[in-house]
């Protein structure tokens, strides 16, 4: 007879609800701009025709924090913050700076450890193509042709960003792992 729903310590989730297929176990309860600027400082001048494509700088950050709330539990914000800096030689073409904010709930159903992966990884992938949207319209409405930034890998940006902490984690996974074995070989 074999048992569907197996325990054990490398799949803690394996007893728990498991969100329905294709769900995931957030919610996403509002969405907004928190702050928005577009700086042209060398205008009319930086727009004549003729001139070569700028040089694109673009800088991708997210923030995370949890918000008190009695009625909603597991309630976060998520800022995705993207910054562009147009540049042709020495001279700024334009700078454009977006921060979005995502107020969203995790599902009582996943662990604490899952959450910051989902907050800096999942969130901010549901969030990006709104403010992506929101600098090319910016960038038009600026006198330029719209900005197209390509998708995002958030995943390899978050193992970037917290490398050493995820490392650091495995390591001591293991060596945890390790110390349980040696000690069911003692009682054996």
């Amino acid at each position: 007879m074999s048992d569907d729903k197996k325990t054990s310590k490398n799949n803690p989730q394996a007893d728990q609800e498991q969100a329905p297929l294709g769900q995931m176990p957030i919610t996403v309860h509002t969405q907004y701009i928190r702050d928005v600027s577009f700086e042209n400082p060398n205008a009319p001048g930086a727009m004549r025709g003729g001139q070569s494509a700028p040089e694109m700088e673009v800088n991708i950050n997210t923030e995370a924090r949890n918000l008190e709330n009695d009625d909603i539990p597991n309630l976060f914000e998520v800022a995705l913050i993207i910054s562009a800096t147009a540049r042709r030689d020495d001279d700024v073409v334009f700078i454009a700076e977006i921060v979005y904010g995502v107020t969203v709930s995790i599902g009582a159903e996943v662990p604490e450890e899952h959450h910051h992966p989902i907050l800096f990884i999942e969130v901010p992938r549901l969030a990006f193509p709104f403010a992506r949207q929101i600098l090319a319209n910016l960038t038009i409405q600026g006198g330029y042709p719209p900005l197209l930034i390509n998708p995002v890998d958030f995943q390899a940006l978050y193992y970037q960003r917290f490398k050493d902490q995820i490392d650091k984690a495995n390591k001591d996974g293991a060596a945890e792992e390790n110390n349980e074995k040696e000690a069911e070989k003692t009682i054996n």
